[in-house]
């Protein structure tokens, strides 16, 4: 997966690359980000390469599937927001497919062709891609899709997960969950759940859908035919709910398909 993997093979050389990503944030993204992306448009407001510092944890329980992190040369960011993810995984030598719908995209994809262009990329690629149709990704086979923040904004959660199950060994998935509803008088976390929110519900965005509870969203993944590698929540552990800011928990999963053998090929 990084530079120094395939020199040591060694877990706690995820560090250095931590290291790398820190110093690649500040020194070019920022560069890059001092401007606006286009007239009008201002850049994605959060961080989205702080989403590595919680993969961490993930890799942490998987200690031997380093060996098999080492080797990925081809990844999908999908629902990428700006990219910042993207373009550094480009600068760790893969090819990277960043995937995401402007109608929904929080500058219309401005900003993920403003850092294309002043980032001189070569290797990421920009796909519009409706995920709420029957869609089709742009290549057959990735080793490894980054899917993180986005399964709650979509209306179809169960067919996207089985796609990407058909198109990629690996993937680091996140989404929101919920241990109670919103009034806090029904609780989901004991059972495979999934709670539907109103339009102006959570954050006044109607694009926000399905809040499972940890069970249903494992449920979920494990029959659209993903084995569960590692798993960590982060936010409020104790009371979260569906649609308010304080009571805020993700949880992030380190996912292997069974629908991909150990020999499937990939796609450069």
């Amino acid at each position: 997966m990084m530079n120094d993997l395939k020199k040591h093979k060694d877990f706690s050389s995820y560090q250095a690359f931590l290291e790398r990503a820190l110093n690649w944030k500040q020194q070019r993204l920022k560069t890059a980000k001092a401007d606006p992306p286009s007239h009008g448009k201002t850049w994605y407001s959060y961080d989205t390469l702080s989403n590595l510092w919680h993969i961490e944890k993930l890799i942490a329980q998987t200690p031997k599937d380093i060996k098999h992190l080492c080797d990925i040369k081809h990844v999908a960011d999908i629902g990428a927001a700006d990219g910042d993810l993207a373009y550094f995984l480009e600068s760790e030598d893969m090819k990277v497919d960043l995937i995401d719908w402007p109608a929904t995209n929080w500058n219309g994809l401005d900003g993920a062709r403003a850092l294309n262009d002043r980032l001189g990329s070569g290797r990421v690629q920009i796909h519009e891609v409706d995920l709420d149709s029957q869609f089709k990704l742009p290549s057959k086979h990735y080793d490894l899709i980054f899917f993180l923040g986005i399964l709650y904004h979509l209306k179809n959660p169960f067919y996207i997960m089985e796609t990407l199950a058909k198109h990629s060994k690996y993937c680091f998935l996140s989404t929101r969950i919920a241990r109670t509803t919103s009034d806090h008088n029904l609780e989901l976390e004991s059972a495979p759940l999934a709670y539907l929110l109103h339009p102006q519900e959570c954050n006044n965005d109607p694009t926000n859908y399905w809040i499972f509870s940890a069970p249903g969203l494992i449920r979920l993944v494990e029959r659209a035919g993903w084995n569960i590698r590692a798993n960590y929540r982060v936010g409020d552990t104790k009371r979260s709910d569906p649609s308010s800011q304080e009571h805020d928990e993700r949880m992030f999963l380190y996912l292997e398909s069974r629908m991909q053998s150990d020999n499937a090929p990939s796609v450069l």
